[in-house]
């Protein structure tokens, strides 16, 4: 975090009124915590989930069609990898060879199982991120590209091109209780989360690495191996989406995307399918059980009511849209700054600290960020 004394030196500015609220990216019927839809005949009511938010949207024009608390921040779990993703897949060679730290091996959570010993092809990184969610491929893939700190700024900076402004990255690969973070200081929505696959998406690598089922990954050599003169081996990863073409819950037309989980986020889901000129995609947070069921059924729906129902909303385009006031009271607004500052300390106490280190520090930076606002207004 920036050192108080930096900005304690600055002229105590007076007072001022809080701005006006504007309304929330994508439209004001995207305000409602509750289901938001606009009914038409023939179409079946909006469906109803065991999750907090969701959103159904017309991937390729951007009409949101239904959706529940869209902008409510919730914890990510692993689908903020699709932030990763798309903050970094342009900016790292896919054929660069990268060694990875014996932290980034040792991460908690779910791995692809790495060793300092030897060196991965960023591509390969990315497939184990997005098909079987390996937090150590995260941490490498953030070490490739400068560090902790400066990934953490670039997600953020991207969430913020891309409008989703309901985002805040404090890990790249959406650990939560275990890195000490929590919904102050890691989130995003569903209205986010679309907006990112639907950005992803667009990129032929990201598309690639989401849809891809079976892919292999190198590893040491066995004896067996070296007697045979080979000086790399590996073995098969498969993807963890089980609605891909051939998995337990096989959707027609999938495309691809992210699920995820964590004790405290329970179960997250983004993805799109495509059905002759249609494609949909959908986004839902804190879901009582696997996700596919559901995703289903929003998928379903979204097909049925792709232009007949009035749109409650759209994906804006990256790029200028209507900022949130300045004090709108949610953390995102603040804390994304100060937690990218641009000093040359490491960040690694995300993910290595944690606990109550974690927890600590993102507390210490938002009583900095709250006595400023009250001296100064911003």
């Amino acid at each position: 975090p920036p050192a108080p004394a930096t900005a304690a030196a600055r002229p105590a500015a007076a007072p001022v009124a809080a701005a006006p609220a504007t309304e929330p990216v994508g439209g004001p019927q995207l305000a409602g915590k509750g289901t938001i839809v606009n009914g038409a005949p023939g179409v079946p009511a909006a469906p109803k989930i065991k999750a907090a938010s969701y959103l159904i949207a017309d991937g390729d024009t951007g009409a949101v069609l239904a959706a529940k608390d869209p902008h409510g921040q919730y914890l990510p779990a692993s689908t903020l990898k699709t932030l990763t993703t798309v903050a970094l897949v342009s900016k790292l060679d896919p054929n660069r060879l990268v060694r990875p730290s014996q932290g980034a091996c040792d991460v908690e959570g779910t791995k692809v199982g790495m060793t300092p010993k030897m060196q991965y092809k960023v591509s390969d990184l990315f497939y184990a991120l997005m098909m079987m969610s390996a937090n150590d491929a995260a941490v490498t893939l953030a070490e490739a590209n400068g560090g902790m700190k400066k990934t953490l700024a670039d997600m953020n900076a991207e969430a913020q091109r891309l409008n989703a402004r309901d985002t805040l990255a404090g890990s790249p690969n959406g650990l939560d209780v275990d890195l000490g973070l929590n919904v102050k200081t890691q989130h995003t929505s569903s209205y986010d989360l679309a907006l990112i696959l639907r950005e992803g998406l667009k990129n032929p690598d990201f598309r690639k690495y989401v849809e891809t089922i079976d892919h292999h990954f190198p590893a040491p050599p066995t004896k067996k191996e070296r007697k045979k003169g080979k000086k790399t081996g590996g073995y098969p990863i498969h993807t963890h989406n089980r609605m891909l073409p051939g998995q337990a819950h096989a959707y027609q037309g999938m495309i691809g995307g992210k699920n995820g989980y964590t004790v405290a986020a329970s179960q997250t889901y983004v993805a799109a399918a495509k059905r002759g000129d249609k494609t949909i995609v959908i986004a839902l947070m804190k879901a009582d059980k696997p996700p596919s069921p559901y995703a289903a059924k929003l998928l379903d729906w979204g097909f049925a009511a792709q232009g007949k129902v009035k749109p409650v909303g759209e994906l804006v385009p990256p790029g200028d849209a209507q900022p949130k006031a300045a004090d709108d009271g949610r953390p995102n607004s603040l804390l994304p700054r100060a937690l990218t500052s641009p000093d040359e300390s490491d960040q690694s106490w995300l993910l290595i600290g944690g606990g109550a280190l974690g927890v600590a520090l993102a507390a210490a930076v938002l009583t900095f960020v709250l006595r400023r606002r009250r001296h100064t207004g911003s």
